[in-house]
């Protein structure tokens, strides 16, 4: 347990180091060489597949690498990594566990819910905001701002569920549990099977995962 928490430390000093070392080096980028820093930064955006989202032009993501609220948000993203069971708010304020959800209400999930709902059940869990207005930032993004209540959380929630994710949708506890012990931020996607994780993927938009 101990060797755990040393090793978790010096992992979490390590990438913050690293992001620390990213901004500074991206900062001098964009002074000597803007040209050059947008390339640096559009290579980093093809793996976490932000140039492949319509949304987003590269002006409205790109610079905010450049930021003090990414090495904010990003530290903090950093020290959500334990997985356990947790408990969940449905958008109607009822509180359940999240093994309530393993069976039954079976949903359709867009297209990857229609080609595997005959197996599987769907579930989303909304968090927090990764990219709040009042946070780290994107431009031509959902104007939410950090929730300070959970009124607030459910609220943003309901921007989600107009979407029509077609599947039950429940909300994180204001303390955060479900983010922090299942490493949830930005985003993760897990299968799970008799109760047990077989499966987890850090980037939800991996197409290759998906397919």
């Amino acid at each position: 347990m101990f060797l755990q928490k040393v090793l978790l430390y010096l992992s979490t000093a390590c990438m913050f180091c690293y992001m620390l070392g990213l901004f500074l080096m991206l900062a001098i980028l964009q002074f000597f060489s803007p040209s050059l820093a947008k390339k640096f930064i559009l290579r980093m955006g093809e793996k976490i597949t932000m140039t492949q989202n319509p949304r987003f032009n590269y002006e409205d993501w790109g610079l905010t690498f450049m930021s003090l609220a990414f090495i904010k948000t990003a530290s903090f993203h950093m020290w959500c990594v334990k997985e356990t069971q947790t408990r969940l708010l449905l958008c109607d304020a009822s509180l359940r566990q999240h093994c309530r959800f393993s069976a039954g209400n079976r949903a359709l999930f867009k297209q990857l819910v229609k080609d595997f709902s005959d197996v599987a059940d769907f579930l989303v869990i909304y968090i927090a905001e990764a990219h709040s207005t009042d946070g780290w930032a994107f431009k031509n993004n959902y104007d939410i701002n950090q929730h300070q209540s959970l009124e607030d959380r459910l609220s943003a929630a309901q921007v989600l569920v107009q979407s029509e994710p077609l599947c039950p949708v429940v909300v994180d506890e204001m303390t955060d549990v479900t983010t922090i012990k299942y490493g949830a931020l930005p985003e993760r996607l897990y299968v799970l099977q008799a109760g047990k994780v077989l499966y987890k993927v850090r980037q939800v938009q991996n197409r290759q995962f998906l397919e």
